[in-house]
């Protein structure tokens, strides 16, 4: 049974983070991309893995070639094996780098989520504490022994100044 590339890894995360398909997201994300920026940037991080999954298909294959069952490589594709090596180890890296990053971009997006509601919730919370200190009916004038606030700006100090 083969293992997730990735690219399926990041299709999959996007895919639940965002609730929707795939195929529909990317349309989103071209078509409306200041709708949210976030998919667009997931998004384009995973075009990007695309690119990065297919080098290290071909890398596999390259080095599956080089060193089947039973084949005896020539001196000269020793370095052809050397280089297929650290070529898929390279190409390996850039896509657990481009997978990390959309997984950044799914943190930005919850985090983004949860700040969104919690000054919603403070500013209800206050809104029924002063509610509740201050009851109010229509055409009462406030009490005059009550100062109000002043706000302004202070008379400067005086003395020398550094």
């Amino acid at each position: 049974m083969p293992t997730a590339t990735a690219l399926d890894q990041a299709t999959a995360m996007i895919e639940k983070t965002w609730g929707q398909p795939i195929e529909i997201l990317e349309t989103i994300a071209v078509q409306r991309p200041s709708e949210d920026p976030l998919l667009r940037s997931a998004m384009h991080v995973r075009s990007a893995l695309a690119i990065t999954d297919n080098a290290v298909a071909v890398h596999q294959n390259r080095l599956h070639a080089l060193t089947r069952p039973g084949y005896v490589p020539a001196f000269y594709e020793l370095n052809q094996i050397t280089s297929s090596a650290a070529d898929l180890r390279v190409a390996h890296a850039e896509s657990q780098t481009y997978l990390q990053s959309i997984r950044r971009v799914v943190e930005a997006r919850e985090a983004a989520a949860t700040a969104d509601r919690t000054p919603a919730v403070r500013l209800a919370q206050a809104a029924v504490a002063r509610s509740g200190h201050a009851p109010h009916t229509t055409g009462q004038v406030p009490d005059p022994s009550t100062p109000s606030a002043v706000a302004g700006l202070s008379a400067p100090a005086l003395g020398p100044r550094r």
